[in-house]
């Protein structure tokens, strides 16, 4: 079992992608976030590893769609006076860093396999049918028998080894009590890219650890990925934060929403006239179709 700690300070973060403008889902879990983390500290932290996909346009519109919703960050970088966002494309040498820390353990391995690689040895039919969008189960045939110890990635993937069958588990906040079994909820995962860039799961747990976030709040579709980074956090030796996984919103259809949910974002709504207490606090009936 592991464990994340049981009282953390309550320091938290806002951490969008931006590949689109933040929409409803987005505003509450960060006011979330940041009514959690009341006076103990607020980083804003702009999580921009997601390639081309990801724009300087849609930075600004999440930084100003934050501040007309009332949330402030008291961390972050000095911008001339004004407290500035962590950028995750400007950390690299910190998460090398930790990539050097994760292959002194023995535990992860060059993985130079595609989906595509994943898919076509992946066994049972539900190995390729994951809810939360992520990978496939990797295959335990895939995984090398053995390699030479290395001082750098090499433009290879990288994948972390998780050890089969054993339970993961960890109360949520908002979830309850959330077991995961590696090997069967969530295979070997990439910690490094091919383009020689940190993978999500690393760069977050590298990152929540350097800013010392003790309380963590997303969305609900990454409880499994919650498993993975406690792996991280204890294989590297750090304490986890603790975790608030906030139930995904929907649209008036039952429809999860997304970044290109039409007439939801944030800007749209603003837009529409609707205040910040609308965004955060009016049923969903109420704000489609704005």
């Amino acid at each position: 079992m592991v464990t994340p700690n049981a009282t953390p300070s309550r320091r938290g973060r806002l951490a969008p992608t931006p590949t689109g403008l933040l929409h409803v889902g987005h505003a509450r879990t960060f006011a979330a976030a940041a009514s959690r983390a009341a006076g103990a500290g607020l980083v804003l932290r702009i999580d921009d590893l997601d390639g081309p996909r990801c724009r300087q346009a849609f930075v600004e519109a999440a930084i100003e769609d934050l501040l007309w919703l009332g949330l402030r960050w008291t961390e972050g970088p000095d911008l001339g006076g004004n407290v500035g966002p962590y950028v995750q494309s400007q950390r690299a040498d910190w998460y090398l860093e930790v990539w050097r820390r994760l292959e002194a353990t023995g535990l992860i391995s060059p993985s130079p396999y595609s989906r595509r690689d994943v898919e076509a040895a992946a066994v049972a039919p539900h190995d390729t049918d994951h809810p939360d969008g992520s990978e496939p189960l990797f295959p335990v045939s895939l995984r090398p028998a053995s390699w030479s110890r290395a001082t750098a990635p090499g433009g290879v993937p990288w994948r972390f080894r998780v050890p089969d069958g054993r339970q993961i588990v960890f109360q949520d906040a908002a979830a309850g009590e959330v077991v995961r079994t590696a090997g069967v909820d969530f295979g070997d995962f990439v910690v490094w890219r091919r383009d020689d860039l940190a993978a999500y799961e690393l760069a977050c747990v590298a990152d929540d650890h350097a800013m010392q976030i003790g309380d963590v709040v997303r969305g609900a579709d990454l409880l499994t990925s919650t498993a993975r980074q406690l792996l991280l956090y204890e294989a590297l030796g750090w304490e986890p934060p603790t975790f608030c996984h906030q139930p995904l919103v929907c649209d008036a259809a039952g429809i999860r929403l997304a970044k290109r949910s039409a007439g939801l974002a944030i800007r749209d709504l603003r837009e529409a006239g609707f205040s910040p207490s609308d965004v955060l606090t009016r049923p969903m009936t109420d704000l489609a179709g704005a």
